[in-house]
């Protein structure tokens, strides 16, 4: 089959395009083949070995970790999911991810594609969605009339958080440039602020929860608007305890734990229209879309997601 890989660590000139052998599903796993992936920053962390103490891989890698495809077939004791079925997944972070023709995934991973979801769609959603699905609802125990901060509102992550905490009957506010306020407010932002024009921390306060995705000074700096029992989750380091000590809020660093059920609730939700996917670039699986994938997303200006489709 056809794969992007690494055959070591480095800058998008590493992705290079390969024929590699199909792989074989084990018991309790599913071989689908995929039509469409996307893009997230633990890809590109992996490419250059930022993640390389925690993800000890052989080369060469298939990077990648969301699919959407359908399923060739099932390996054995497999039997909630059958050949031909439209499926979903954040698959295990293994070596063989998804920038390829075929991906091994497991069962409990995997979740069905609601008939009205095309496959670029259903690929945005797995990693970005379940982590905000994890930060808001798992960690942040979030309550109708909470008053919810998500930083980078245009981003991945972001954009769906943005969503999901609308649904549950919260008050949003959001950082993001002015180039992206238009369709940003459209997901639902309360109140928009435009990071070049405002300081958040100088026009919100009272906040219960604080989802962040930038770290660093943002991270710091949201401490301060947090109310007493906040909570701050962050994906990309974590948090202070003594700050958070100081503070008397809850925070902490969610990494992603996929599940296929809570896949599942995403897809219900996209299929009654409450969930989008906003697909800001498109590529083909290819050597040079792949580089380009990985380039925008390392831009950090990317509009929501970064899709790859096999077709």
């Amino acid at each position: 089959m056809k794969a992007i890989v690494i055959e070591q660590y480095g800058g998008k000139d590493q992705l290079i395009e390969k024929q590699v052998d199909t792989p074989e599903p084990e018991a309790g796993q599913v071989l689908v083949e995929m039509k469409a992936t996307s893009i997230n920053p633990i890809d590109w962390k992996v490419r250059e070995g930022y993640l390389k103490e925690m993800l000890d891989f052989d080369f060469p890698i298939i990077l990648g970790w969301d699919a959407a495809g359908v399923i060739k077939e099932v390996g054995q004791g497999v039997d909630q999911f059958k050949v031909g079925e439209r499926v979903f997944a954040r698959p295990a972070t293994t070596r063989l991810g998804t920038y390829a023709e075929y991906a091994v995934i497991d069962e409990e991973q995997l979740a069905r594609i609601p008939e009205n979801i095309p496959f670029e769609e259903a690929a945005a959603v797995p990693l970005a969605g379940m982590t905000a699905w994890q930060c808001l609802v798992d960690f942040a125990e979030i309550e109708e009339g909470d008053w919810v901060l998500i930083h980078a509102g245009s981003g991945g992550v972001g954009h769906y958080a943005i969503q999901l905490a609308k649904q549950m009957g919260a008050y949003v506010a959001t950082t993001a440039s002015g180039k992206n306020q238009a369709w940003v407010e459209e997901l639902g932002v309360d109140r928009f602020i435009n990071y070049k024009q405002e300081d958040f921390s100088e026009v919100l306060s009272e906040i219960d929860i604080v989802l962040d995705t930038l770290g660093g000074e943002n991270q710091e700096k949201s401490f301060s608007i947090l109310k007493e029992g906040g909570r701050l989750a962050s994906i990309v380091q974590p948090p202070d305890e003594e700050k958070a000590k100081q503070h008397g809020v809850k925070a902490g660093f969610v990494w992603l734990e996929p599940n296929g059920e809570r896949l599942s609730k995403l897809a219900e939700m996209m299929e009654e229209g409450q969930l989008t996917s906003v697909i800001g670039n498109r590529y083909k699986l290819s050597e040079e879309g792949i580089r380009k994938a990985h380039e925008a997303s390392e831009s950090h200006h990317a509009k929501g997601k970064i899709v790859i489709s096999m077709e």
